[in-house]
């Protein structure tokens, strides 16, 4: 684990959490760690299997974040794909995902998990950063459905975000930041930043 200490604000933590940026200063701690992956599969697994590999990864997290507090860190930024890896098709991942609502709904998961439905990583993430007054940065998975009535519709019903969210220190979601915009089959020429491993260097070509 990295600890910097940052005068002033850094662009993209101004970006992120612009109330960190209220101090004259602040320290962060960024933190890598050796992903516990899945098994590779083309078939989904049930949510139990899925948030118990989470709850692996989010085990080695909680013990980088305590440090980070206690060494005075005011926010954490964890892995790329920390959480749950990137060995995944399009439908192997769903049992991974979760709905993030906007931050404006103001809510702490750790308080109150039931409100959006089904959210047990956003809960843990949210006590995390609660229960050490810590920002804690992480990238998790977003998901949406959607129907027919939308033209851009996935075939599968639903759009599949790799996302960045922030809990602040009292564990409220304040940021959240999708990576990557869905895919658009009808729109092929344009260019398009996919979920889930599809980088800018596989984008279409006019």
């Amino acid at each position: 684990m990295i600890a910097l200490r940052f005068s002033k604000c850094v662009v993209i933590f101004a970006f992120l959490v612009p109330s960190v940026c209220a101090l004259d200063t602040f320290i962060a701690a960024v933190y890598e760690h050796a992903v516990i992956l899945p098994n590779r599969t083309e078939k989904p697994v049930s949510k139990e299997e899925a948030l118990l590999l989470m709850n692996k990864n989010i085990d080695v997290l909680e013990k980088a974040v305590k440090l980070a507090a206690k060494q005075g860190a005011h926010i954490i930024v964890t892995p790329e794909d920390g959480i749950y890896g990137w060995v995944f098709t399009r439908e192997s991942i769903d049992p991974y995902l979760e709905d993030i609502p906007a931050p404006e709904v103001n809510w702490i998961p750790c308080r109150d998990p039931q409100r959006f439905g089904y959210t047990p990583v956003q809960e843990r993430l949210s006590c995390l950063a609660k229960d050490n007054s810590i920002y804690v940065v992480a990238n998790i998975g977003d998901k949406k459905p959607c129907n027919a009535s939308d033209p851009h519709c996935p075939p599968d019903g639903r759009y599949q975000y790799n996302t960045d969210v922030v809990f602040d220190s009292k564990g409220r979601l304040v940021a959240r930041y999708h990576k990557g915009v869905e895919s658009m089959p009808q729109k092929r020429s344009k260019c398009i930043t996919m979920t889930w491993k599809q980088r800018a260097a596989n984008c279409c070509q006019s």
